[in-house]
Parts: structure tokens; sequence; C-alpha cells
């Protein structure tokens, strides 16, 4: 097997880092694990768990990127100052001697998408088209596990997604692009779209998710009216509101309904078709979902 260069890797504790960082040890690829909690990164081969680095803590991210050719920048969350976070992260690892970029931003990034966190990411992708380092954009589509951490207790998945469609796509197939674009330079330069193998509606999906979970999951959608409710009801934030009903009508505008041959051309096997993903999170798990206790 060919030599490969020193591959960061952040966002490791999450369900996509966590992935990248086990296919690259699988490949024998020396990494640094970054993370603010080192304590919390797991134990590969060939890999030193690096940290506390946040991206916003510039020495602190320089210091965890020493020795590393190549970053994989997982996106951070949506705090508001998203491209400030990740423009430090950047400038950190080219003081730090990094050569190569790789940044897991959104299908349909734009400064005008539906979807709140797409406009974020395309800042992120314009700020490293001037940064000067040589990088690859990996936008993947919308998780094939969302609409199941999205559910309530009920497994009803309700939002205000009418009949859009999105090409719905595994962590493990985009963790599989990632890694593949890691060890082949020839992606410099390049934006790839990574989708599942067809456009399907919520309605469709979860009926797919159901099957596949042998649990009675099912789509109502919602008004936005209704939507804002049953949210607020929830005691969900109203910034955590508006994220939600973006990601639902980017679905129902068909922003991220395409389908691309990303998966296959570069993994060499078909994308991952929903009722065949290996793993499904429980319901009221998605990100900014409170506790019983209303906490959010």
């Amino acid at each position: 097997m060919a030599e490969h260069g020193t591959v960061a890797v952040t966002g490791v504790t999450g369900a996509l880092g966590s992935r990248v960082a086990a296919r690259l040890a699988e490949q024998g690829v020396p990494q640094l694990l970054v993370g603010r909690s080192p304590e919390r990164l797991p134990e590969l081969p060939a890999a030193q768990r690096r940290g506390p680095a946040a991206y916003a803590d510039a020495e602190a991210m320089r210091t965890a990127l020493e020795g590393a050719e190549t970053l994989v920048l997982v996106s951070g969350h949506r705090t508001g100052r998203r491209l400030e976070e990740h423009a430090t992260a950047v400038e950190a690892a080219i003081k730090a001697g990094v050569r190569r970029v790789l940044y897991v931003s959104l299908v349909g990034a734009s400064p005008i998408a539906t979807y709140l966190n797409a406009r974020d990411q395309w800042l992120t992708e314009q700020f490293l088209a001037g940064a000067g380092i040589r990088h690859t954009i990996l936008r993947a589509g919308i998780y094939t596990s969302t609409p199941a951490a999205l559910a309530d207790e009920d497994f009803v998945v309700r939002g205000p997604g009418g009949d859009g469609r999105a090409a719905f796509v595994t962590h493990d197939d985009i963790a599989a692009v990632i890694t593949a674009a890691a060890l082949d330079d020839q992606y410099d330069g390049a934006t790839l779209e990574i989708t599942g193998p067809e456009a399907l509606t919520l309605d469709e999906a979860v009926t797919r998710i159901a099957a596949a979970t042998g649990r009675p999951y099912r789509y109502e959608p919602e008004t936005f009216e209704q939507a804002f409710a049953q949210r607020w009801r929830r005691g969900v934030s109203g910034t955590q509101i508006e994220t939600w009903i973006s990601w639902y009508q980017a679905i129902a505008r068909g922003e991220v309904a395409m389908v691309t041959d990303v998966v296959p051309r570069l993994t060499g096997a078909p994308a991952t078709a929903v009722e065949d993903a290996a793993w499904w999170p429980s319901p009221n798990t998605a990100r900014g979902i409170p506790t019983r206790q209303g906490e959010s």
C-alpha cells in the first residue's frame, strides 16, 4: 500500500468524523484526531489524540495540527460565528504547515440557499477559495438518518416539507467519499456533491425507514403555523425553529433533490438506499430537541 502523509480529522466524536477516522485507520493512515475533549476521542491504530482545541482557538488549533499534511474539517455547529470559527481553524492549519484542507459542506450551499446551514457553508467555501491553500469541497447531502432523529416519541415526523424531494445519503457513504478524497490529490479544487441513489419525498423516505426498522414511523406534513406552534410548545429555541423549518423548506423547494454519481465514482460501490442504511438514531435525538424537562 502506498504511504500517505498524516491526516488530521476534526469532529471525531460525531457520527461523521468518527466514521472518517475509522476508515482512515483501516487503511493504515497516520492520523491526528483533534477535538475539544481529547478524552472522548477514540483510540485508533496510528492515531494521536490532540487537544483540547476548539475551532475558534487559533493557538490551540495550530498546536493540535502540527505534523499534519491534510486536514479534514468537519463543519462545526451553527453558532452565529461559524465562518469566523472555520476561518480561524484554516488559518491555524496553514501556520502549522498543513498543505490541503478537505471541507465538509452541504449540498445546495449558496448565499441564497433556503436551508440556513447551507448559507453558512457557502461562506466557508468562499473563504477557502481565497485562503491560498489546496482544498476540496465535499458537499454532503441530507443524512438518511435525519428523519428518524426528528421523529417524536410516537415515531411521527412532522414538518412543512410538502412533496419536495431529497437524495438522502448515509454517513457511511459520505465518510467513504471523504476518505477516498483524502488519499487522492486529484480532487484538489473540486466541489463534490455527495448524494444518495435517488430523490425521495419525505413520505417515501419515512415509509422506507419504517420498513427497515420495524417501527411505525410516519410523515405528517405541516403548515408554517403548525410547524412553529408545535416546536415552540416543546421548548425549542427560535433560532432552532428557524433552522428546522428552513431544512424542510429546502426539501419542499427541490434544492436538495439532485442525484450525483460521486459515491460510486469515488468508492467503487453504489450509493446506499434508504432502506439499506446500517444505522438508525432514536427518535427525539436531532440537535436542538429539548429534554422531557424542557431543557434545550
